[in-house]
């Protein structure tokens, strides 16, 4: 009985290793197009309604890549409720990533950044402007396109720095009286993202 029940075991594992030989090609080495067959029977089931389309169908071609490297980056910076920069030529982007400060020139290795409290800099010329951001993602593409989303942003220059000063010692002292993990978690926030500002603003 064991060699039966043996014998029926390799023969599925084996007949599985063969189906799994001849599965379907992956979806990279499929048409694009919708199967003409899966129309037709279509057709004939719903003859009123156009057959569905894939996800890829309503998405916009990939940007192609430059078969050399460009001058100039192209930046879209966007917040929540405003558009700061669209397609702004720029020379360089400088941002605060969670791994440390990174700078951005055309022809930079397409990437995905998170950002955390810190200063994200726009070099165009001799001309700098600096913004203080809060957190977000940087979406850089091989196309020498730049797209940071950030979930605050503010131009450094607008940063009154007694607020910060008072806000810092504020949060210190929640921080410090928290009696929950909530508390202190939002205190930690707080201090956290008001040391990045009083950093900025010194630095």
């Amino acid at each position: 009985m064991l060699r039966q029940a043996s014998r029926l075991i390799s023969r599925s594992a084996t007949a599985a290793s063969s189906k799994s030989v001849t599965a379907r090609a992956f979806s990279t080495e499929l048409p694009s197009t919708i199967d003409s067959t899966f129309v037709e029977s279509w057709k004939k089931v719903a003859p009123n309604m156009d057959p569905p389309q894939t996800p890829s169908s309503f998405m916009k071609p990939r940007p192609s890549t430059a078969s050399s490297i460009p001058t100039k980056l192209t930046v879209n910076f966007v917040l929540p409720y405003a558009s700061e920069l669209s397609w702004k030529e720029v020379d360089m982007v400088i941002i605060p990533a969670t791994t440390g400060q990174m700078g951005v020139l055309p022809g930079h290795v397409p990437t995905i950044a998170e950002l955390k409290p810190g200063i994200m800099s726009v070099h165009e010329g001799t001309d700098i402007k600096k913004y203080f951001v809060s957190s977000g993602f940087a979406f850089l593409h091989a196309n020498s396109v730049a797209d940071i989303i950030a979930v605050e942003a503010v131009p450094l220059e607008n940063i009154d720095a007694s607020q910060v000063q008072k806000g810092l010692a504020d949060f210190t002292q929640k921080l410090a009286s928290a009696s929950t993990d909530l508390e202190k978690a939002e205190a930690q926030i707080g201090v956290e993202v008001h040391s990045a500002m009083n950093a900025a603003l010194s630095g």
